[in-house]
């Protein structure tokens, strides 16, 4: 069974925040089962934009897994902006989560399929 939604946001903030980087709710999603999307604010323009893996990895029934949305480098924020308009036409249930950090971090560690 796989952690809800809202608990795993509140325990991510908490482990952005102990590391002292900024990140905030932007949009609050399903607290049970809703996508969780996570923005990646480099400061210079550009994010990294990371969204739940598709269904069927190893592990994916119980453990949240992540791949980046738009490609393997940083994109403009705005080409991010518009990705994440359409996943909320096609979901109005997903959160997205925005992070600031320059050296452009997740904190997701192994559970980043291709990072």
């Amino acid at each position: 069974m796989r952690v809800k939604s809202e608990i795993w946001v509140a325990a991510y903030l908490r482990r952005c925040q102990a590391a002292t980087v900024p990140a905030v709710i932007v949009r609050r999603g399903d607290a049970a089962a809703g996508a969780i999307f996570i923005s990646v604010d480099r400061l210079d323009g550009t994010v990294c934009l990371y969204g739940p893996a598709p269904a069927g990895l190893e592990g994916s029934d119980t453990d949240r897994r992540w791949v980046r949305c738009l490609g393997a480098g940083p994109v403009a924020s705005g080409e991010a902006s518009i990705y994440l308009a359409r996943q909320r036409e096609f979901d109005e249930d997903l959160w997205i989560i925005e992070i600031e950090d320059r050296q452009g971090r997740h904190f997701l560690d192994e559970a980043a399929v291709e990072d």
